[in-house]
C-alpha cells in the first residue's frame, strides 16, 4: 500500500485592489479594518499609511487622502484602530508605553508594533519585501505617530504629524504624555533622545488652528505647552532644535505649515504643502 503525502501551501493573500479595497490584519489578537486605495496605472510608488483621529473614522481618512495617493503615485492603508481594542490616551496616543502605575510596558506591548504589522502584511500582498512606507496622521494620529517618532520610528521613510493637539516635549518639565517627566530612565536617557530628535518627523502645522475646539486638550498639562494646537507645535519644534544644536546632535525634524487651514484633515491632506511635508521642498 502506498501512502500518499499531500503538502497544502498555506494561501498567499491577494495584492491590495486597484482603487479602493479592504483587507484586514491580527494585531494584539484583535483584527484591524485596513482601508485601501491604490491609484490606477500604478507601479512600484511607496506606501503611506494614514492614521485616524478620535473618532475612529479610518474609511473617511481614506476618502481625504486619496488626493495625496494620485499626486505622489503612492498605495494608501488608513488602519481602523478600534477603541474596545486600542482605547484613547494610553493605548492610541501614547502607544502604550507605559502601563497602571507608571511602570514601562515590555516594548513588543507597545500600540508602535501595529506599524510593522501592517507593512509586514502590505509588503507580502505586494511582494515588495522592501515597499517603503511613510506615515501621516492628523489631530489624535498625529499624537500617536509624534511619540512614535520618539520611542519607535522604525523605517519609515518620513513620519507627519497633522495638527497634534499635544506633543512629547523633548523634557523632564513636562509629565509623561507631554514630555518625559515621570518616565523610567531608560525611556528618557540621551540614547532616546538622540533617537527622537533624529527621526525623519515633520510637524505639519495649519496656521489657522488656534481655535480650542474638536476635543481640544484643555487639561493644565496641555495649556502649559501652549494656548492652542498651533502655538504648541510651534513650541515644541523651537525647544527640539535648540536642544539638538546645543548637543551637536542630528535634527532630523521639519516644520511645513498650511496657511489659513484650521483643525482640518482633509484641508490639511489636500494643500499644496503636503507633498513639503511628505517628501521635502523641491
Amino acid at each position: 500500500m502506498v501512502l500518499l503525502s499531500f503538502v497544502v501551501a498555506e494561501a498567499v493573500a491577494a495584492p491590495l485592489p486597484t482603487g479602493r479595497g479592504q483587507a484586514e490584519v491580527k494585531y494584539g489578537g484583535a483584527p484591524v479594518t485596513l482601508y485601501t486605495y491604490k491609484p490606477v496605472g500604478y507601479s512600484d510608488g511607496p506606501l503611506l499609511i494614514v492614521f485616524h483621529g478620535v473618532m475612529r473614522n479610518a474609511d473617511q481618512y481614506l476618502e481625504f487622502a486619496i488626493p495625496m495617493a494620485e499626486r505622489f503615485g503612492m498605495m494608501l492603508v488608513a488602519p481602523r484602530l478600534d477603541e474596545g481594542a486600542f482605547p484613547d490616551e494610553e493605548w492610541y496616543q501614547r502607544g502604550g508605553v507605559l502601563i497602571a502605575g507608571g511602570e514601562a510596558n515590555p516594548k513588543e506591548r507597545w500600540m508602535f508594533n501595529v506599524v510593522d504589522a501592517i507593512v509586514a502584511d502590505v509588503r507580502t500582498r505586494e511582494n515588495q519585501p522592501t515597499l517603503p512606507f511613510y506615515l501621516i496622521g492628523h489631530s489624535a494620529g498625529a499624537q500617536f505617530l509624534v511619540r512614535l517618532a520618539a520611542f519607535q520610528p522604525g523605517e519609515a521613510r518620513r513620519i507627519v504629524a497633522g495638527n497634534a493637539g499635544s506633543l512629547l516635549f523633548p523634557s523632564t518639565d513636562h509629565g509623561f504624555g507631554y514630555g518625559l517627566g515621570g518616565l523610567p530612565v531608560e525611556l528618557r536617557d540621551d540614547t532616546m533622545l538622540r533617537q527622537y530628535l533624529a527621526a525623519p518627523l515633520t510637524l505639519y502645522l495649519g496656521t489657522a488652528d488656534t481655535t480650542p475646539r474638536r476635543r481640544f486638550d484643555a487639561s493644565a498639562a496641555g495649556m502649559k505647552q501652549g494656548p492652542h494646537r498651533y502655538a504648541r507645535n510651534l513650541a515644541c519644534f523651537a525647544l527640539a532644535k535648540a536642544m539638538a544644536k546645543e548637543r551637536g546632535w542630528t535634527f532630523g525634524w521639519r516644520k511645513v505649515e498650511a496657511p489659513g487651514i484650521d483643525h482640518d484633515a482633509a484641508g490639511m491632506f489636500a494643500a499644496p504643502e503636503v507633498g513639503d511635508a511628505l517628501l521635502g521642498p523641491k
